[in-house]
């Protein structure tokens, strides 16, 4: 019988597919669709959204529309948990101005992705972010950190340990509340789950600080968060629909599904404060609105509609 004892009594789902989720789609959504997006997601009792990124818009166009979305969700900024993701200074400013209470930084494990999505090195992004998390924190505002990579790179390989732990050391000591470790490519298993965890206790950073982001690429995304909650994490980033992925892995199945993550997490007796019935109806709203592909298992079986229908 499976003991339930070492599972949290609540998990904070912290939902990134406004952001994460849709910058990888092939589809851009209107500003109008999204600000709905944010809305019905919150309203289903989604504690935290992610719901922009203030990059420059020629280098992600599906996202270029951050400023004219966060004025259509402004009367939500004081009541509700929402970031937006910013790269640097003029981003940092950019969020300020648009009124956000929380920003994050998405810093790198390894020097080819580093090179590869932030045109740095790992040492040269965390510099720049280092003055971004300082002054955000000056102006009153929550951070996080982000850190991709943290398994296996796909020019790298197998990703040493340490080498997340240095970079989650910097983020914290500059002012970061809140770290997210990424399995960027979604090749993580739980027993490479458990030997990261140990390796940031072992330098003194709390499961408290830390949230885990899967993709789903090879199956493992709920048996690794079933393995981080058995650890004590308790907040998990998840992507209504599945929606996401990441363009260095063929097949990248995209981010897990909040849908399948919650069925799980209710079905544990884990509280989340999340309505599933809303939270599926949601999800089919964004099919039929958007023609979006929908990945959530759960989805899939319990709506019927044929959009759902995986390609």
């Amino acid at each position: 019988m499976f003991d339930r004892s070492g599972l949290p009594k609540a998990v904070t789902i912290y939902e990134v597919g406004p952001r994460d989720g849709l910058q990888n789609e092939a589809l851009t959504l209107s500003t109008d669709i999204k600000a709905e997006l944010v809305r019905r997601l919150i309203n289903s009792g989604i504690p935290a959204v992610e719901v922009a990124s203030f990059v420059r818009p020629d280098t992600v166009p599906a996202l270029a529309d951050a400023d004219e979305l966060l004025t259509q969700l402004s009367p939500l900024l004081s009541s509700h948990r929402m970031s937006a993701l910013v790269p640097n200074q003029r981003g940092l400013d950019r969020a300020l101005h648009a009124g956000m209470r929380e920003v994050a930084v998405f810093a790198s494990a390894t020097e080819s992705f580093a090179k590869a999505n932030l045109n740095n090195s790992v040492a040269g992004s965390l510099e720049i972010y280092s003055h971004v998390i300082k002054t955000a924190v000056d102006a009153g505002l929550r951070v996080r950190g982000y850190i991709s990579m943290c398994f296996r790179d796909p020019w790298e390989g197998t990703v040493a340990a340490g080498k997340v732990v240095d970079v989650a050391e910097r983020l914290l000591a500059d002012g970061v509340t809140e770290i997210s470790l990424g399995d960027t490519i979604g090749t993580a298993t739980p027993g490479e789950v458990i030997e990261l965890l140990n390796a940031l206790d072992s330098r003194g950073i709390s499961r408290s600080l830390l949230a885990v982001h899967f993709h789903d690429t090879y199956g493992q995304a709920l048996s690794n968060t079933l393995t981080a909650m058995l650890e004590g994490i308790t907040t998990i980033d998840s992507s209504i629909g599945g929606l996401g992925g990441c363009p260095f892995a063929k097949s990248a199945t995209g981010n897990l599904a909040t849908e399948d993550l919650v069925w799980q997490l209710h079905g544990l007796g884990i509280s989340t404060g999340i309505n599933f019935d809303e939270l599926l109806a949601t999800s089919n709203w964004l099919s039929e609105k958007s023609g979006l592909k929908i990945r959530s298992k759960s989805a899939i079986a319990l709506v019927g509609n044929s959009r759902l229908v995986e390609s």
